[in-house]
């Protein structure tokens, strides 16, 4: 039976995206998985799209000539895109940060999601429910030292989300006729992926805060992947969500 629920994740070759992925088969979603490396997924409602998000400029057209047609499958009833894939590489202090690894980390971490967004909301029909997760994190709102250049994309990505839902909400008024299109800034917590354990890996020089990663760790406080990827797939899959709604994780320090 043909997947009428279709899903564009990135970053699906380990952690949260992989996880999400196999949840969302098991759901007869049909996935498309966006990133470099290839997954370890083997299903026919799964293909791959191998892309370095880091190569902005050339994104918009290979979306277009790859999936273009995918999306506007006249079959397709439901639509999400889970921007998941992100870098995290450049751990630092603000006034140590060098400028060639900050316009990476903003060009996977808030230039592609946010091209990603802008192309799916202009190619898939208008009638079709469309649920975009952008994967947050606490250093969104809360200062972790050594985590500044990470913590202002993931800040801009979640501001760049309610500035869309103000814009849609101008467009379709609830008043009138109003387009099914929800945006969610996820926040899943501290959860135990290959980032996670190269942040603990970190020198407390480069990193401040590297101990209370170490110690959550320790504690066996991190969350597994297939919980965030269980509240993501049950989000996609629900009606009446707001048009911008928001999952905060709570930073003790």
């Amino acid at each position: 039976m043909p997947a009428h629920q279709l899903a564009i994740v990135t970053g699906t070759s380990s952690g949260i995206g992989d996880a999400l992925t196999r949840m969302l088969l098991q759901r007869e979603w049909r996935v498309v998985g966006i990133s470099r490396r290839p997954a370890p997924i083997a299903s026919s409602l799964y293909s791959h799209l191998p892309l370095d998000l880091g190569d902005v400029d050339s994104l918009t057209a290979t979306l277009t000539s790859r999936l273009g047609q995918v999306v506007a499958d006249a079959a397709v009833t439901r639509l999400a895109l889970v921007n998941n894939a992100a870098d995290v590489a450049l751990l630092g202090q603000v006034d140590q940060l060098e400028p060639a690894g900050m316009l990476k980390a903003y060009a996977i971490n808030v230039v592609a999601p946010v091209l990603l967004t802008g192309w799916i909301l202009r190619s898939a029909p208008p009638n079709v429910p469309l649920r975009i997760v952008n994967l947050s994190s606490g250093a969104a709102v809360a200062p972790l030292p050594g985590l500044g250049a990470y913590s202002a994309t993931k800040a801009a990505l979640r501001m760049a989300g309610m500035v869309l839902a103000a814009e849609l909400d101008m467009r379709h008024p609830p008043a009138g006729p109003s387009r099914d299109v929800s945006i969610w800034s996820y926040e899943p917590g501290v959860v135990e992926t290959a980032m996670a354990q190269a942040v603990r890996n970190s020198s407390a020089e480069t990193l401040p805060v590297v101990q209370w990663f170490q110690q959550l760790a320790a504690n066996k406080k991190q969350r597994l992947p297939e919980d965030p990827a269980k509240e993501i797939a049950d989000y996609m899959e629900a009606d009446g969500h707001p048009r911008f709604g928001e999952q905060q994780s709570v930073i003790e320090q």
